[in-house]
């Protein structure tokens, strides 16, 4: 507990305060997770000042400050959406067949669109609404090839304050020509994206290859030589999602061992490094991630709707070389924004595999775990003192069978269990972004 200073300019909400401390997977959860069953959380200028009991902290919250009253409700840390496609938003829920296929029918027509700014900005309208109302606050976000796409979701993000990572894709062979760039453009824009944005309030920029077989030699050491100039923004793109692109990645890259060594022989390995998907990487691959720190994000709604394949977490979280792991909803391939949605499915896909995918262990990896995924977890992922002030307030009881589920709940990990398995956007109370309230369900904040 940490006593407040006075302020105007404060934030107090009060209820159950959930949140992880450490992985669950790697340690004793019951000490990885903890609870607050009637605790408070104090917000000043965007950043959490106190959090601790009720009874302890009440008396000493500045005068005038109102405190938002969500007894009943679980306070947790915003969620956080480590692989998903804004300029795939119109398309989610399209039918198809696997990967590839579902690219060229579905994925690459609606990106050629966000060469207009002007639907660029429309759709990053509307993709901000269905991150918060999803209690979503952090994002790291793949747009299109088009610089004007990038500025589009920067410019609304930074108006809402919330904490975006994005990238111009990179793309320059096996794509419609109006998609494609070339190595040196792509460098070029890239570059000015980053003088532009990574830094600016809360926006940080990631080279953005889409994926080895989009990509030629030439263009992925052109990334390679960005990120050697700019080492502190992020790098993303995809890996080992489905068979038939495995085998066509090799067939590209007959000198390379394996998927990760391409990007590994480019340069494009390391801590910030974000590979989506990864469901079936080898366990040399591994070895190398838990190595350089390279992270995985993993997108359980997407792998079973693109018939991809079944994440092996437990294989993932190894004690002997564990590999960092968050949660992606990789809208359009993925079938929700509700990060909630996405936890159940993950249970869903580790049952599949044989094994017991836990509510703490779930919970970790769509906050402290996606935030370590994001090598930002000393800003966000947990509610404790100093972090930045991004919330998500639950509601155990939104629909009729989750309020008659609830009844029977047992404990807070019961409770997060049913919520994951039965929730979407309508178990999301209210999202708070930088300690201002963002979003809240049948109301203006």
């Amino acid at each position: 507990m940490n006593a407040p200073k006075d302020s105007d300019d404060v934030t107090a909400l009060r209820g159950t305060v959930v949140t992880c401390r450490d992985d669950p997977f790697l340690s004793d959860p019951a000490k990885a997770f903890t609870v607050e069953t009637d605790g408070i959380v104090l917000c000043r200028d965007g950043i959490i000042e106190a959090v601790g009991p009720a009874a302890d902290l009440l008396a000493s919250i500045p005068a005038g400050v109102t405190v938002t009253d969500y007894s009943g409700w679980l306070i947790a840390p915003g969620f956080i959406d480590t692989h998903v496609h804004y300029v795939q938003t119109e398309i989610v829920a399209s039918y198809g067949t696997q990967l590839l296929d579902w690219l060229d029918r579905y994925a690459f027509p609606a990106e050629l669109a966000f060469e207009d700014p002007a639907h660029a900005a429309a759709v990053a309208r509307a993709f901000c609404d269905e991150l918060l109302r999803n209690g979503t606050t952090t994002a790291l976000v793949f747009c299109a090839v088009y610089p004007q796409s990038v500025d589009a979701l920067f410019a609304e993000a930074e108006r809402r304050g919330m904490r975006i990572i994005a990238g111009k894709v990179l793309m320059d062979r096996n794509a419609p020509e109006k998609l494609r760039d070339t190595a040196q453009q792509g460098y070029d824009d890239s570059k000015a994206l980053i003088a532009r944005w990574h830094g600016r309030g809360r926006s940080l920029y990631a080279i953005t290859p889409r994926f080895a077989g989009t990509s030629t030699p030439a263009q992925l050491d052109a990334a390679g030589a960005l990120w050697r100039e700019h080492p502190d923004v992020f790098v993303q793109t995809h890996i080992a999602e489905n068979r038939r692109e495995i085998e066509w990645t090799a067939q590209l890259f007959p000198e390379r061992k394996n998927y990760l060594d391409i990007y590994d022989h480019h340069g494009l390995v390391g801590r910030r490094v974000v590979l989506a998907h990864g469901v079936h990487l080898s366990e040399d691959e591994l070895c190398r991630c838990h190595e350089s720190g390279a992270a995985l994000a993993h997108c359980p709604t997407s792998n079973l709707f693109l018939g991809s394949g079944l994440f092996l977490i437990a294989a993932m979280k190894d004690p002997r070389r564990p590999v960092h792991v968050g949660l992606g909803t990789d809208i359009g391939g993925g079938t929700s924004f509700s990060l909630l949605a996405t936890m159940g499915a993950a249970y869903e896909v580790a049952q599949l595999n044989g094994q017991a995918l836990s509510a703490v262990e779930a919970f970790y990896l769509a906050t402290l775990g996606g935030a370590r995924t994001l090598a930002l977890d000393d800003r966000i992922g947990s509610i404790a003192l100093g972090r930045e002030a991004d919330l998500v307030v639950l509601d155990p009881n939104a629909t009729p069978l989750m309020a008659l589920r609830h009844a029977r709940s047992e404990s807070i990990e019961d409770t997060l269990f049913a919520l994951m398995m039965l929730g979407d956007d309508r178990a999301v109370r209210a999202t708070y972004v930088a300690g201002k309230c963002a979003h809240e369900r049948g109301s203006k904040c």
